[in-house]
């Protein structure tokens, strides 16, 4: 027979039963990041891929700007203009499917990262803009685009094929996203 009825206080001490609680909480947490990282994913690949149509839609105000405005260091100012468009594109795109998704959040990092350095002079706002737009990609970067991405399903199949079936240091056969050996 148990000693404490089902509504009675902890019999373990406060501080055990609040570890427990934390530890629930962060599970509970834990469920909402594939979630957040496909958020952060549709929201920084929006905002480069709406400035990318921007530079599409008029091409020849893009051409004077990466010539008069954006000093880009090392590049004739169309090469840049045709691959910061193109970047400002694609990128996105990989992104937000979450394909080969550290690698575009890596590109879109640099992309971000040359704007700033680019603009002689940038307001505050838009460097705020640019610094979240930044945490955001790192973020992607440091723990990729999540469950919810075509690399949850994909990366382990083609490290698979790279390894010949197994995984380089066990020798072990390597293991789709949900546990199943790779055929």
């Amino acid at each position: 027979m148990n000693a404490n009825p089902p509504n009675a206080l902890p019999t373990r001490p406060i501080v055990g039963w609040l570890w427990a609680l934390g530890e629930r909480a962060v599970k509970g947490l834990e469920v909402l990041q594939p979630l957040a990282q496909l958020a952060a994913r549709v929201y920084v690949g929006s905002v480069f891929f709406r400035s990318g149509l921007t530079k599409l839609r008029d091409w020849d105000t893009t051409l004077a700007l990466f010539a008069d405005e954006y000093h880009v260091p090392l590049l004739n100012p169309s090469v840049a203009a045709f691959l910061g468009t193109g970047a400002e594109l694609a990128l996105p795109v990989l992104l937000v499917a979450g394909l080969f998704g550290r690698f575009a959040a890596a590109g879109l990092a640099v992309l971000n990262g040359v704007a700033v350095l680019s603009l002689a002079d940038i307001p505050e706002s838009a460097m705020q803009g640019h610094v979240f737009w930044g945490s955001l990609l790192a973020g992607l970067l440091l723990w990729g685009p999540g469950r919810l991405s075509i690399d949850h399903f994909l990366l382990p199949w083609l490290r698979s094929c790279a390894l010949g079936g197994t995984t380089e240091l066990t020798g072990r056969p390597a293991l789709l996203a949900g546990g199943r050996p790779v055929r």
